[in-house]
């Protein structure tokens, strides 16, 4: 439920996040009079202060007579008081120069971005890979490694390659190799992941005996080579010397909670998978206790997809709640659209 608030408590709630995303420490009334030069007195600005306290858009530490942001005061400040986003024309050309200057492969450009992303925010950024069970099969290879070992390789229709491994218990033909090669991309070619999955059986029933130890391990294996990504290949998160410099990880016990976080980087994924089900084309940011894990309490979230031909990936920003939310979010809008601009021109 949102409480409507008076231009005065609007205001008041605005100077106390502006001041504490700036510095870290509890926001007193008598600062805010001061710096402010609101024409409101310290005991005037106190009440407001309390009143906002009382509907929970402030906190109260207990060692300080200052107030710091809740998740629900910086939820309002985000919906209703924040600046339009935007960057800097200077941090715009950085962007835009790191990623037109590469032209090469697509997972070297993610890795690339989620590292621009990170510097100009100085948060963690995170870059998920596409899903590629909506992902169409534009070209499948067969390439002997061994005896026994085939590499399976699945180019994209946007560009995108994913290989896999296959082992046999029996030496392959070679000859008979390229013959399920060209098999497979007769059948094969034009479908979605999804659809490959499902028919497969159907698409190759009519196969020479002779191939019948090669299609018995693709149809063995079906599931495993048209399939999504694990979860732990999916993301390149990058940044930790950047958050790790901000005021709240001098603490013992949050330095704890980010080295966690970026060691168990599911968490992140997740829920940056759950954006691209749920939110598609808007900017979703998610703030302490509105994340689903508890891991990421202290934390807000800001994501965006990119566009890969017809799959979508997302670019995310993982930070202290005290972030400067309309830079951040400016960043990650700007760098979603130069990264499917990039990955349009490359491929």
């Amino acid at each position: 439920m949102t409480t409507e608030l008076t231009e005065r408590e609007k205001s008041i709630l605005r100077y106390v996040i502006h001041q504490f995303i700036l510095t870290a420490n509890p926001v007193g009334s008598r600062y805010i009079s001061k710096k402010y030069n609101i024409g409101y007195s310290p005991a005037t600005i106190r009440n407001i202060m309390s009143d906002l306290e009382d509907i929970g858009y402030l906190g109260h530490p207990h060692t300080s007579a200052g107030r710091i942001p809740t998740d629900r005061g910086y939820r309002f400040y985000v919906d209703s008081l924040m600046e339009p986003p935007a960057l800097k024309s200077a941090e715009k050309k950085y962007i835009k120069k790191s990623l037109d200057a590469i032209s090469i492969e697509t997972d070297e450009l993610l890795k690339i971005t989620s590292t621009i992303l990170s510097d100009i925010t100085k948060h963690l950024a995170c870059v998920t890979y596409p899903n590629f069970d909506k992902a169409i099969l534009e070209n499948l290879q067969l390439v002997s490694i061994s005896g026994n070992r085939v590499l399976v390789v699945l180019t994209i229709r946007s560009g995108m390659v994913k290989t896999i491994t296959l082992e046999f218990n029996s030496t392959i033909n070679n000859k008979h190799l390229q013959s399920i090669q060209h098999l497979l991309n007769e059948r094969l070619s034009g479908l979605k992941f999804s659809e490959i999955r499902k028919s497969f059986r159907e698409r190759i029933r009519d196969y020479k005996s002779d191939y019948k130890p090669i299609i018995r391990v693709f149809l063995d294996s079906v599931n495993e080579i048209f399939t999504d990504l694990k979860v732990s290949e999916k993301a390149i998160i990058t940044g930790a010397k950047n958050i790790i410099k901000h005021p709240e990880f001098e603490d013992q016990e949050h330095f704890q909670s980010i080295i966690e976080l970026i060691e168990d980087k599911d968490v992140i994924i997740h829920i940056m998978d759950d954006h691209l089900k749920l939110h598609r084309d808007d900017v979703t940011i998610k703030i302490g206790s509105e994340n689903k894990d508890e891991k990421l309490n202290d934390f807000s979230m800001v994501i965006k997809e990119y566009k890969m031909g017809q799959i979508t990936g997302s670019v995310g920003i993982v930070g202290p709640k005290r972030m400067e939310y309309s830079k951040t979010v400016a960043a990650v809008i700007y760098v979603a659209e130069l990264l499917s601009k990039a990955i349009q021109k490359n491929n």
